[in-house]
């Protein structure tokens, strides 16, 4: 099967900041990453491990200090004429300006915009139609995150820049950007997106990167990076029976087990096996004729598996 047509490409892309050596940063350190036509990519990562000076590259506002980045085959800093119209830009500060209105500030931006689509439309995308009169001083901060993501997508872009784009919001906003975001991959609208909550790469993200220090520790699909990271079931022992009352741990496909440290003497059992697992723990309850009260099996979730990936304890971690 023919893979799609990657429209970014990145390779052993750097930024640094302040001249070499010990007074300067390196805030990207040679990453490399390609983005394909039509997928949500997702850049993971705590506050400073690189994701906006990766963001800020990939729209041109910058030279790279090493390496390489394409966006339709052009380099989006050099190249801005070709790539510009083509794309459109969320930055995590919206430097909007405050005296005017949701739609005056949406009509400015139209007036240097190709093709922009009309105003009120953009609004009703983000949902602030209602609010299109009010100043922007006067907006709420997840308002004018929203106000910000209508103003990328005025030009109707083929590739959508967001740099934490539900920062500050609400979780009623939170969600309708995620629904936004879903609409506009299924129409076709690539979408590379920044954010520090595993929650939102792992259900948006077709393939993610997670960065940590400037570098990228894991890439791929949500559920291959989580692929090396067990299942867990828990529950809590009948009264009057102990773990050792289990049948053989090891058979059943467990890894590990402990006691939660949470005073209630639930169990938690770690498997790669989830299935075998719980139906031999469940057909085991059957023939005992015993409750396991509180039963709860679940993959791993990016959530969990964050903080070892990407966390100050996380191996190599600088």
């Amino acid at each position: 099967m023919k893979t799609r047509e990657s429209v970014i490409e990145v390779s052993r892309l750097r930024r640094r900041y302040g001249p070499a050596g010990g007074t300067g940063f390196e805030a990207v350190r040679e990453i490399g990453f390609e983005v394909r036509r039509g997928e949500v990519f997702a850049l993971l990562g705590a506050e400073g491990a690189g994701k906006t000076s990766t963001v800020e590259l990939l729209a041109g506002l910058a030279p790279p200090t090493g390496g390489r980045v394409t966006v339709f085959g052009h380099d989006p800093y050099t190249g801005r004429k070709a790539v510009r119209p083509r794309i459109g830009v969320m930055p995590r500060e919206d430097g909007l300006p405050s005296g005017l209105t949701a739609a005056e500030t949406a009509a400015m931006w139209a007036g240097c915009t190709s093709g922009a689509r009309p105003v009120d439309e953009a609004l009703a995308l983000v949902e602030l139609v209602d609010r299109r009169d009010v100043r922007v001083e006067r907006l709420s901060g997840g308002e004018r995150r929203r106000l910000g993501l209508a103003l990328a997508l005025l030009g109707r872009p083929e590739v959508l820049l967001l740099d934490e784009p539900t920062a500050g919001l609400d979780p009623w906003a939170r969600h309708t950007t995620w629904d936004l975001v879903r609409r506009l991959r299924a129409e076709g609208t690539t979408v590379v997106l920044t954010t520090r909550r595993p929650e939102e790469a792992e259900a948006l993200a077709d393939r993610l990167a997670i960065l940590r220090g400037g570098r990228i520790v894991a890439e791929g699909a949500p559920s291959g990076v989580l692929a090396a990271y067990p299942s867990r079931i828990r529950f809590a022992m009948p009264p009057g029976w102990f773990v050792g009352d289990l049948p053989p741990l090891a058979a059943l496909g467990v890894l590990d087990h402990r006691e939660l440290p949470d005073g209630t003497g639930r169990v938690e059992l770690s498997t790669r096996e989830l299935q075998r697992t719980l139906t031999g723990l469940l057909l085991w309850a059957r023939e005992q004729s015993v409750e396991l009260e509180g039963l709860d099996a679940r993959t791993a979730s990016l959530e969990e598996a964050f903080p070892r990936i990407a966390g100050p304890g996380a191996a190599g971690s600088p």
